[in-house]
């Protein structure tokens, strides 16, 4: 009897089970692993579409109608908006004090913030006060910090006006939120009293992580407290101090609630910013298209912003930290 045999063609083998039972199980394993990935991106994906996708782009849409904000916008206007508002000189001055308080913030805010993170980084008595001292402002919210500020800087019964006279210097008669020249520079010390404390512990952090043995080195080769701190210290302590400038200018880009309750942009527009000017528009005097377009701009502001900052200045911390998880997997 005659018995047939199939071959199998050259190259064709069948793979052995235990390797297609492998192959399977592994196979099985990434769809666990992207079902479980999904399950739990999914929600915040969901809330982050809902919450800034859309209102990006609702306000993107509003931004080309002439609009009050009631019903549904119907009334074309294109580009006039953006037209009118570089036209605008109130706008236009919003963007020059954004400047001036970025200036400021960036030159004077943070290295007094870093100047009390090194000393509090000393060993001296009761540091540990002094640290809560300097956090506990920023603890507060913007809102209970413009109403004490505003009672603060009162005009004539105020506490800063009682310490003037106090020590002397009642003749200068400084009226801090009441004056165009004056009401600039009384927000930013105000600010500066509210976020210097974050700024703070964030250089404390960075501090802290400085191996001390490198320290060490430096000052056995005879390096000075000078030299240790801008050879040494200074360097090292770049990744933080680039997250806190970049923070600090997003801040001050979108700077709203404290000026809002310290001075509603006055006197005479002379404190306000791009969110100050959104509001009165969009909430005060109904043409929420405008203030669309206001919004859209702050967006474009601060996305381009972000984007060149992580492009050119964050990109070596990104790269480290994207090369050290690799290594860890």
């Amino acid at each position: 009897m005659a018995v047939s045999v199939r071959k199998s063609a050259p190259g064709r083998e069948a793979a052995p089970a235990p390797a297609r039972h492998r192959r399977a199980a592994r196979s099985q394993r990434r769809l666990r692993e992207r079902a479980t990935i999904t399950a739990f991106l999914l929600p915040a994906l969901v809330l982050f579409a809902a919450l800034v996708l859309l209102p990006v782009v609702f306000a993107l849409y509003t931004s080309l109608f002439r609009w009050g904000g009631f019903g549904w916008p119907e009334e074309f206007v294109g580009l006039d908006n953006f037209v009118r508002l570089f036209q605008d000189e109130v706008f236009l001055g919003d963007l020059w004090r954004g400047f001036v308080l970025i200036a400021l913030s960036v030159g004077v805010q943070l290295p007094f913030a870093l100047a009390m993170a090194v000393l509090l980084n000393q060993r001296l008595r009761g540091r540990a006060f002094y640290r809560l001292l300097f956090f506990a402002p920023y603890v507060l919210s913007e809102v209970i910090t413009g109403v004490l500020f505003t009672m603060i800087f009162a005009p004539d019964s105020g506490l800063a006006d009682h310490i003037m006279d106090a020590v002397g210097l009642g003749g200068l008669g400084i009226t801090w939120f009441a004056s165009s020249s004056t009401v600039l520079p009384t927000v930013f010390l105000v600010m500066t009293w509210k976020y210097f404390g974050f700024h703070m512990i964030l250089y404390l952090a960075g501090l802290q992580s400085i191996p001390k043995d490198v320290l060490e080195a430096a000052s056995i080769d005879g390096a000075g407290a000078w030299q240790r701190f801008r050879h040494v210290t200074l360097p090292l302590l770049g990744p933080t101090i680039r997250i806190s400038v970049f923070l600090s200018v997003i801040g001050a880009i979108q700077l709203f609630d404290l000026i809002w309750v310290t001075t509603a942009g006055g006197p005479v527009h002379s404190s306000e910013t791009m969110a100050v000017t959104m509001f009165q528009f969009g909430f005060k005097r109904y043409q929420v298209g405008y203030a669309s377009a206001i919004s859209v701009v702050m967006f474009l502001i601060s996305f381009v912003f972000a984007l060149f900052y992580q492009r050119y200045v964050l990109r070596r911390d990104l790269e480290g930290a994207v090369t050290s998880m690799r290594g860890r997997r």
